[in-house]
């Protein structure tokens, strides 16, 4: 479909409208906590069970519905996103009356995904971007998507709109926290983990798409699908490449995130390292969280930590890439790649990132504290996430197995996250043991971590 030629590219095009909708979303958030003017909470299902396992701290199903609570939430959630996200795509120029329908049935089929996570037994060992993969993958490779819905499978929009929205909670107080121990484990690491992958995927394993290796590369060494879409969007990923490094992530994320922290108690490692380390590897900040409880609240705060401060560096590797695959991947002898075409390549959206980022940082904490950016990022957290449930079901939705085993290139692609993914592990397990065993440096107090 032709797109809206009479709207500026500075509102029309996607990378800057996921900027001023993520902006929008943070600003009444802000307003909303600050004043307490009023609730802007989005609707989430809070963990519920049935049988024996309701005896525990979940809510009953029946009591969280008949709660006037949770269905004020859910307008204000469905409103809030169809309003903003329709404005999007008109400002593309794309049809309203296509867009509206199709984006309310997109919208219930991710809440019923929130719903299956939510429950007890799902909640412990899966996030709920398993499960909306899961769920559009069904949907996709059996019944078929219908076209009604099409209109609003927008992978990217969702998710950049998501990073945006994230770019609030990662703070560069961060790095005071946990100072160069962070900085060694999550920024030392990860860019030699993609320039050995890089190196993998290019010259031994000799894949011709470029674009798949870098972003599966990013996916890999940063933090999943969030590193993979900015990346994607740098290096001109096509939509089936990342489909394939996102549902590689995820498949390993949930892998990893069950069985490192066992393997990490078996060799009787100590929290703080056992922490660090599944921040510094394990993908999902989600999968972080609850492989680092598993291990105990310091693990937990460790693991956190590690994993934000290496969050800040999405926009980095994503401004490098751009320049990188400008100047050199796909360099044309004839003309000269300048300062313009580097900007064309960056995906903007990350300057939203990392605006939403110093803003918090440097903005609101100072001014209003600590306690209020957590309860903004409360909020936040929340809109942030429908926004990513919305870009997983697309992804599965619009993910086909037959065209996804072709893209996998003879099972290369496979082997390349694989390899990358245990080089990670073994590098940051050097820089954790280095930084954290107490043998070389000090041992970080306890007290940073309450």
């Amino acid at each position: 479909m032709e797109k809206n030629k009479t709207v500026p590219a500075f509102w029309g095009k996607e990378d800057w409208q996921a900027v001023w909708i993520g902006f929008i979303v943070i600003l009444l958030a802000c307003i909303a906590v600050l004043t307490k003017a009023f609730d802007f909470s989005a609707v989430k299902f809070s963990t519920w069970a049935v049988g024996e396992a309701a005896a525990t701290k979940a809510v009953p199903l029946a009591t969280q519905l008949g709660e006037w609570a949770f269905w004020r939430k859910l307008i204000v959630t469905v409103v809030v996103l169809c309003v903003l996200f329709t404005l999007g795509v008109k400002l593309q120029g794309e049809s309203v009356k296509k867009y509206i329908p199709a984006f309310l049935g997109l919208f219930v089929i991710a809440l019923i995904v929130r719903f299956v996570s939510a429950e007890f037994t799902l909640n412990r060992y899966l996030e709920w971007a398993f499960w909306a993969l899961l769920i559009g993958l069904l949907i996709s490779n059996t019944v078929g998507v219908p076209d009604w819905l099409k209109p609003a499978i927008k992978t990217e929009f969702y998710i950049k709109t998501g990073l945006v929205i994230m770019g609030f909670s990662v703070l560069f107080s961060n790095i005071a926290k946990f100072g160069l121990y962070g900085l060694g484990i999550a920024w030392i690491v990860t860019p030699i983990v993609i320039i050995f992958m890089w190196w993998l995927g290019t010259k031994v394993l000799k894949i011709d798409n470029k674009p798949l290796v870098i972003t599966l590369a990013s996916a890999t060494s940063v933090c999943g699908t969030s590193a993979a879409i900015a990346t994607g969007a740098a290096s001109g990923a096509k939509k089936d490449d990342l489909s394939i490094a996102i549902s590689i992530s995820i498949i390993f994320t949930i892998l990893m995130m069950v069985f490192e922290p066992m393997i990490i108690k078996a060799v009787g490692m100590s929290q703080l390292m056992g922490g660090a380390l599944i921040g510094g590897t394990v993908d999902s900040t989600g999968a972080v969280v609850l492989a680092g409880n598993a291990l105990g609240p310091e693990a937990e705060q460790a693991a956190v930590l590690v994993k934000s401060i290496q969050n800040i560096l999405i926009g980095f590797i994503a401004f490098f890439v751009a320049v990188f695959f400008a100047t050199r991947v796909e360099k044309n002898s004839e003309k000269k790649v300048g300062a313009g075409e580097i900007w064309k390549r960056f995906p903007k959206f990350i300057i939203g990132f990392f605006v939403a980022s110093l803003v918090a940082s440097f903005l609101i904490q100072p001014i209003f504290g600590g306690d209020q950016v957590s309860a903004i990022n409360k909020v936040l957290d929340q809109y942030k996430n429908w926004a990513f449930v919305l870009a997983f079901t697309s992804i599965g939705l619009d993910t086909n197995f037959k065209e996804l085993a072709k893209n996998m290139q003879g099972g290369k692609v496979l082997w390349l996250y694989i390899v990358g993914q245990v080089f990670n592990i073994a590098l940051t397990l050097f820089a954790v043991w280095f930084l954290l065993s107490g043998v070389v440096f000090d041992v970080p107090v306890l007290d940073l971590f309450k």
